[in-house]
């Protein structure tokens, strides 16, 4: 039978202190890149987190742009360490969209509005250091196999909810890529035909249903017709619904927010119906849920999102999956990113 595990995103010690200890040795840093924040972590070569620096991607500016702050920000963890860059040995990162993981390169990047963009060229650039880039839910999945599962499972599918929507694959122990490496795009599976227009340009996509981004489109536009919701409560001067974050969602919730819990409800079935057409094709060992809107609405989720996959699921297909929420929270993009420069340098204990 299926299962979940209980337990919120964990935030490993350390974070977004400054060092007290002395580090001789040499490190690797782990990036986030996402479509608004970037994180970067420095970690030992056993993949203990020493430190986190945290700054806003500034997508609107332009690739030039967001590689800067992605250095900034890598810089101002290394410093933040009490290091130096001649002390790290590779820099992985997780980025959204098609990558090429041997060029280095974004290959389409809808949230970013990236095309071809050498990110690991140009990071290498403003560095000095190797670079190593590969998807981003690709990235997560890697660190939550290897970190959080101890690579117990030989095959995982991960989901990750947050601005947008990706996934990830593991097969056979291996992070899998697929023929075009694109696979893993669980975000732009097409669940409703005729549904919301999405990022990629297609409509009805699970990202369309069930990302932050679409929980806060839906509610603004209900709100628009008339529907009462308490986050309006949570504005501040010149904002709207659309700036609120899934802390917000959740403080609503707890406090009898009808219309929030009925468009919650709505996209914890889209994510259902996702999970199961996946489980359906894939036939996984474990399915892990992440990202910034598991983190903070995972016990109003998941209990819907058990029932509508049973519910959807071919009889059977369900059968010794587990399905559960990774504890890694925030963590597990630059975890990700930090096993992958181990694996690509061939780091050892």
């Amino acid at each position: 039978m299926f299962s979940l595990l209980q337990g919120r995103g964990c935030q490993p010690d350390g974070v977004g202190k400054r060092m007290t200890e002395t580090i001789k040795q040499d490190v690797i840093v782990g990036v986030d890149l996402g479509g608004t924040k970037i994180l970067a972590g420095i970690f030992t070569p056993q993949l203990r987190l020493l430190q986190t620096v945290k700054l806003s991607t500034k997508a609107s500016r332009g690739f030039e742009s967001v590689v800067e702050r992605v250095a900034r920000c890598v810089r101002d963890a290394v410093d933040e360490a009490d290091l130096s860059l001649k002390q790290v040995r590779g820099v992985g990162i997780g980025a959204p969209g098609a990558i090429n993981p041997e060029s280095g390169e974004v290959i389409f990047a809808p949230n970013l509005q990236w095309k071809n963009a050498p990110l690991q060229k140009a990071l290498e650039k403003h560095l000095g250091v190797p670079v190593f880039v590969e998807n981003d839910c690709n990235a997560c999945t890697l660190g939550i196999h290897e970190v959080e599962l101890k690579g117990k499972s030989r095959s995982l599918l991960g989901i990750f909810l947050g601005t947008g929507i990706g996934g990830g694959l593991i097969l056979d122990g291996q992070l899998y890529s697929g023929f075009n490496r694109t696979a893993g795009e669980v975000g732009h599976m097409v669940i409703q035909v005729g549904g919301p227009k999405c990022s990629c340009g297609n409509s009805g996509c699970f990202e369309a249903l069930a990302s932050r981004t679409s929980i806060f489109r839906e509610l603004a536009r209900r709100v628009k017709e008339g529907e009462k919701t308490l986050l309006t409560e949570s504005l501040k001067e010149g904002e709207s619904i659309v700036d609120l974050k899934s802390g917000d969602l959740r403080k609503a919730l707890r406090k009898g927010d009808k219309l929030a819990a009925k468009v919650l409800q709505e996209a914890a079935k889209h994510t259902g119906i996702a999970v199961a057409n996946l489980v359906n094709i894939l036939s996984p060992q474990t399915v892990v849920l992440g990202g910034g809107v598991m983190d903070a609405l995972e016990d109003d989720l998941m209990p819907i999102i058990l029932e509508t996959a049973r519910n959807y699921a071919m009889p059977g297909t369900l059968k010794d999956v587990e399905i559960l929420a990774s504890k890694l929270g925030d963590a597990a993009g630059i975890t990700g990113a930090a096993v992958l420069v181990r694996q690509r340098l061939k780091l050892t204990d």
